[in-house]
């Protein structure tokens, strides 16, 4: 592995000013991937830049988080955009996840006729994310559940949205039928149990409005993990009133602006990476002792989303209402889930969607923020083997293991 010097670190920083000013522009807008914008904290101006680096190349080569891999497909978006996923199959015999091995001829078949289609939990990940953000609850349930695992357009392994690259806006009904297309692909029998964080809740409130004839029929159950249903313009991000009113009126040119200097910005984001990785740990976590392997696998999955990518998905997020949707999830087990201290997409939100769904389990984590499921990932995935037991997934005596 090559360290970077604190030579380079400062030769870096005493770029010119203009390349500066996009890279705190970039670091600026690549928080907003996780909801941000300010507050960088005290020791990182007092520790060596180039210890810093020398750190995170080291971290990057021993963390294991988003290693876990399955059996890769593709499913074909209605505008013809190539959407990656994986599947976790389960072995009967064993009892231990094949890792994405097909099922073997005992399974499909029992006695000449063709078995039912087992339960499949489709996750769906979060804006500025991948599906390796759930890394902690892919390991937990292997084996015990079939599993789908999928990139939204334009993140992780999927294709760059074609719509998108030609010029159309992004609108979230897309994501829903993004979400269609992998399910058609990847699960096209069988009950559906849809696991949702952020963004990937709101694509899940996006399908079950366009198909609510398939919610009906296959979905048993769905998880809401730090999501919206809607008023997210609302947000304040824990600045103060006049701040947050300051940067809506110039965040759509700043956006437009940036998203037309790709190359520029994304130097400029590398430049600043140490005021990038506050940002991302002050809105991603909302406990002091996160494991630091974890805070820099979080900041490695933000800045791993190109800035155009950034700007074309944001103004999404100021349309999207889907409140009149979750009448829809009314007779279903659903868990809502959130941290206390998210400040992307505050557990006020979460509570919201628990007043239309009064039957539903409301989970509000202390001491954790946006990224609930990486900060406090034994909580998240007991609630969800929970509620995998209620929809009838896994039998209750299965043991969910981190």
């Amino acid at each position: 592995m090559s360290e970077i010097s604190a030579g380079d670190a400062v030769a870096a920083a005493a770029s010119a000013a203009g390349w500066r000013r996009a890279g705190i522009a970039g670091a600026a807008i690549g928080v907003i991937a996780a909801g941000a914008a300010a507050g960088v904290a005290v020791e990182r101006l007092t520790v060596g830049r180039g210890m810093r680096k020398r750190a995170r190349l080291a971290l990057d080569a021993t963390g294991p988080y988003g290693s876990l891999r399955g059996l890769p497909g593709r499913a074909t978006a209605d505008d013809g955009t190539e959407l990656y996923y994986e599947i976790d199959e389960v072995d009967p015999g064993s009892g231990k996840g094949t890792g994405g091995t097909p099922p073997g001829p005992r399974r499909r078949r029992l006695f000449g006729h063709k078995a039912p289609a087992p339960v499949t939990v489709v996750f769906s990940h979060g804006y500025c994310l991948s599906q390796d953000s759930w890394h902690f609850q892919r390991a937990a349930l292997r084996g015990l559940v079939r599993t789908v695992h999928w990139d939204q357009r334009s993140h992780g392994r999927s294709e760059r949205g074609r719509a998108q690259a030609q010029g159309a806006p992004l609108r979230f009904d897309q994501l829903g039928r993004d979400l269609k297309a992998v399910i058609d692909a990847a699960a096209p029998e069988g009950p559906l149990v849809l696991v949702g964080h952020s963004m990937g809740g709101m694509t899940i409130m996006e399908f079950a409005d366009q198909y609510p004839a398939l919610m009906r029929d296959r979905v048993a159950a769905v998880a809401f993990v730090g999501t919206s249903s809607g008023k997210l313009g609302e947000v304040s991000f824990g600045l103060p009133v006049a701040g947050v009113n300051a940067v809506r009126r110039v965040l759509p040119g700043v956006l437009k602006a940036l998203g037309t200097q790709t190359e520029l910005v994304e130097r400029g984001r590398r430049a600043t990476a140490d005021l990038f990785a506050g940002l991302i740990k002050r809105y991603s976590f909302g406990s002091r002792d996160v494991d630091p392997a974890v805070a820099r696998f979080a900041e490695r999955l933000i800045e791993s989303t190109p800035i155009d990518v950034v700007a074309e998905f944001y103004p999404a997020f100021t349309e999207h209402d889907k409140s009149k949707a979750l009448p829809l999830f009314r007779d279903l087990p659903v868990l809502i889930l959130a941290g206390d201290k998210d400040l992307v997409t505050p557990s006020s939100h979460s509570e919201a969607i628990a007043d239309r769904l009064p039957d539903a389990e409301l989970v509000i984590v202390p001491d954790a923020g946006h990224l609930v499921m990486l900060e406090h990932p034994e909580t998240v995935t007991d609630r969800l083997a929970d509620l995998l037991v209620r929809a009838g997934a896994v039998p209750e005596s299965s043991e969910a293991r981190g």
